[in-house]
């Protein structure tokens, strides 16, 4: 009534989930303000993330690389046997003039070189005339007439289609007298596109002579990533304040004949390169995802066959032939998502492939909102529905997120060459997950506490442990042990109450005052609460863990009850003199009683406690609700009683009884202390005087028994058995004038509980 009642405690813990929840709720917050920063961090891309990406997009091309089925490249191949026979490079430019003129000859539509001309050859006649100092005037005289190798290389750039290569340089010219005019025109369709490309202060370019002869100039930088690696390259830079195009870009445009390059663009930036029949998809920085095949020496043939006159004749018709080097010497060498080494010539060919068969990859502007909206739907669907369902349910959630992120961008890449980042949307999805795992695990964490802190307020701290420990023994059911139970009540507890029948505030507070101290004994001496009953406690020991001291715990949990009682009631007389109140003491009894139980979780599936079922518990409530009977504040039964006094407890046996409901006799003790009373000498006289009392009681020698029983009330003052002696007493007056029926063997039935 007055105490924690199970239904109390479980409208309690009601109240602390529902606090919990709103804690949770906390953990939901914090889960979409960690969503808001990650788009955040999404939209700034610092390199990590673009790392991450970048990787995801590798495993693609590694995985399946694109397929060459049409070769429209020939790579004219300056490598190691050419160089071998004809020499170091550099070449004299005579010889890129044959080599030119023997591409041309065999029917290439345009030829492109992956270098640049930077300074005039030095093996040019007029150069040679003024470098050796053993010639006659006459020979130098011929040298000099005689064209420059530059010359001879620039009038066969203008027989035939030829590009020729210009790099990007961090510096401004040098050469103010020497004016930079774009060959390829261009024109742009939507916003200003400057602020998105490449740009270069100045431009490393080839001499005039050979700029002069060639149909197109385009720059060859190709810039790789932060790994070094090269994924994509760009199409259109700004150079020295004006757009200028990739070689590769402006080797089409020469061969397609067209006019300007179209640049669109719009707010994200650019959008595709056009040429006439041409569309090119680029990022929005005008890059162009290259879409790799792997390294294929199909692709080459050697400079010495081409002059020994050893390639097929058709080698070269109709195709775009560019001029590069394998040879490891000249440091051209580049890295791809497909092959760790491959010459850069051949990464130009393979954009040119890419442009000529549609198989570029794509990753368009809407790419970013996309990848965020999925991030973001995904995000909240895993904030809001994690926490309402199951664990395994989750488990198969995200499993279908990622399934459906990575295999929706593997199929978009596989299909239609699109780039689909499916990592940042994962990334999300794995530290959402990872935050509600923490969240639920600290949610659990402090449930456990609370649970910890609210069931140790009546269960030993052994079962909390355990049942926390353990929670597979929160089910339905028990098992069979040995254990003792204990069951206190306050006497007089009605005229008690009456004194707060106005203030049943105050008298909430007393009982709470009464039953911490008694709890605390009890679970200090290793017992379990199993309820409150109004003003009554119930307790058992040896469960959920053995306690082989079981009785003797018990007892000396009775023993410390009343010492505390005794405690509690000197600060209650105080309190009550200071006020000027009347004062009325706690009394208590208590029965122990040990036997044979059924102890676990008993109740329904909704809801169960943690208890004792068995005859040995109602034996012992029945003993406590003797102790009033006899006058003595603990009652034992027989199996306690032996169990305590062979671990020194001073026991007195009282009466053998039959109590309402059983039919086998129960021998019945009370604890008068511990080992110091038990082996005293007033104990021990007083335990054989009072041995042969009841003897000659239960022999219906009522005149020895009386005369016994005179020197056992001598021999127990001070033990509190006053009132066992006068119901003895009266007993003996009755029986002497109505002698018991025969066959009488001192049993006391008892027909109320």
């Amino acid at each position: 009534m007055f105490a924690e009642t199970p239904a109390r405690i479980a409208k309690t813990q009601v109240m602390k989930i529902a606090g919990l929840r709103q804690r949770f709720g906390i953990a939901h917050a914090l889960c979409f303000v960690l969503l808001v920063a990650l788009v955040a961090l999404r939209i700034i891309d610092p390199p990590p993330l673009e790392d991450l990406r970048n990787r995801a997009f590798d495993f693609y091309q590694f995985a399946r690389p694109r397929v060459a089925e049409q070769r429209p490249v020939v790579i004219l191949d300056i490598d190691e046997a050419s160089l071998k026979e004809l020499g170091q490079w550099p070449w004299p430019r005579t010889l890129l003039a044959k080599i030119v003129e023997g591409v041309t000859q065999r029917g290439a539509v345009a030829i492109g070189f992956d270098m640049v001309f930077s300074e005039p050859d030095r093996m040019s006649p007029a150069y040679v005339a003024d470098l050796f100092s053993g010639l006659d005037e006459e020979t130098r005289k011929k040298l000099r007439s005689l064209p420059s190798n530059d010359e001879v290389l620039a009038e066969a750039f203008r027989q035939s289609r030829v590009v020729v290569g210009q790099a990007g340089a961090a510096a401004p010219p040098t050469d103010p007298d020497r004016e930079f005019v774009p060959q390829a025109g261009f024109i742009s369709r939507g916003p200003d596109p400057r602020p998105y490309l490449l740009s270069f202060p100045g431009l490393l370019r080839n001499i005039p002579v050979l700029e002069e002869g060639a149909a197109g100039r385009g720059i060859l930088t190709i810039k790789p990533e932060r790994d070094g690696v090269v994924r994509r390259v760009p199409l259109v830079m700004v150079a020295e304040g004006d757009f200028v195009p990739a070689m590769t870009l402006e080797l089409l445009r020469v061969v397609t004949g067209s006019g300007p390059i179209l640049i669109r663009s719009d707010e994200a930036g650019i959008a595709g390169i056009g040429l006439p029949r041409l569309q090119i998809p680029t990022d929005h920085n005008a890059h162009l995802w290259v879409h790799f095949s792997p390294h294929d020496r199909a692709r080459y043939v050697s400079a010495i066959d081409l002059l020994r006159d050893r390639t097929p004749p058709d080698r070269f018709a109709g195709r775009l032939v560019l001029v590069g080097t394998s040879a490891i010497g000249l440091l051209d060498i580049k890295t791809t998502p497909v092959d760790a080494a491959i010459p850069g010539v051949e990464v130009n060919a393979q954009i040119i492939e890419n442009i000529l068969t549609n198989a570029a990859l794509w990753r368009p502007n809407f790419a970013i909102g996309a990848e965020l909206s999925a991030a973001v739907l995904f995000g909240m669907a895993t904030i809001v529905m994690t926490p309402i369902i199951s664990a395994g349910a989750a488990f198969v959630l995200g499993g279908a997120m990622l399934i459906l992120l990575a295999g929706g961008s593997w199929y978009f890449y596989l299909y239609h060459n699109l780039m689909v980042d499916y990592t940042f949307p994962l990334l999300v999805l794995t530290l959402l997950f990872f935050s509600l795992i923490f969240a639920n695990y600290f949610r659990e964490e402090e449930q456990r506490k609370r649970i910890r802190g609210a069931f140790s307020l009546y269960l030993s701290p052994a079962l909390v442990d355990e049942l926390a420990a353990k929670p597979d023994k929160l089910v339905l059911g028990g098992e069979q042990r040995r254990m003792t139970i204990l069951f206190s009540d306050v006497r007089g507890f009605t005229t008690l109450s009456e004194q707060y029948k106005s203030d049943p505030q105050r008298l909430t507070s007393l009982m709470n005052r009464f039953l911490t101290p008694m709890t605390n004994v009890i679970i200090s001496h290793r017992g379990t609460i199993d309820k409150y009953i109004g003003d009554a406690i119930m307790a058992f020991w040896n469960a959920p863990l053995n306690d082989p001291q079981q009785e003797a715990n018990a007892c000396a949990a009775a023993l410390e009850m009343l010492v505390r009682l005794e405690q509690l009631n000197q600060e209650l007389e105080h309190e009550a003199r200071e006020s000027g109140q009347p004062h009325l003491p706690f009394r208590i009894g208590v029965g122990i009683n040990t036997g044979e139980c059924v102890v676990g979780n008993m109740g329904s599936d909704f809801r169960f406690n943690y208890s004792v079922i068995g005859d040995s518990v109602n034996v012992a409530s029945r003993l406590e609700g003797r102790s009033q009977e006899y006058g003595v504040p603990v009652v034992l039964g027989s199996a306690t009683a032996a169990a305590a006094a062979d671990r020194q407890f001073a026991t007195l046996e009282m009466d053998l009884i039959k109590v309402k409901g059983k039919n086998e006799p129960e021998a019945v003790f009370t604890l008068l202390g511990g080992e110091d009373v038990a082996g005293s000498p007033r104990f021990k006289e007083l335990e054989e005087i009072h041995r042969q009392m009841l003897a000659q009681y239960r022999r219906q020698n009522w005149t020895a028994a009386a005369e016994i029983l005179a020197r056992c009330r001598k021999a127990a003052e001070g033990f509190g058995l006053d009132r066992l002696y006068e119901m003895y007493g009266w007993r003996i007056d009755q029986f002497r004038a109505t002698p018991p029926e025969p066959g009488w063997n001192g049993i006391f039935v008892y027909d109320h509980k």
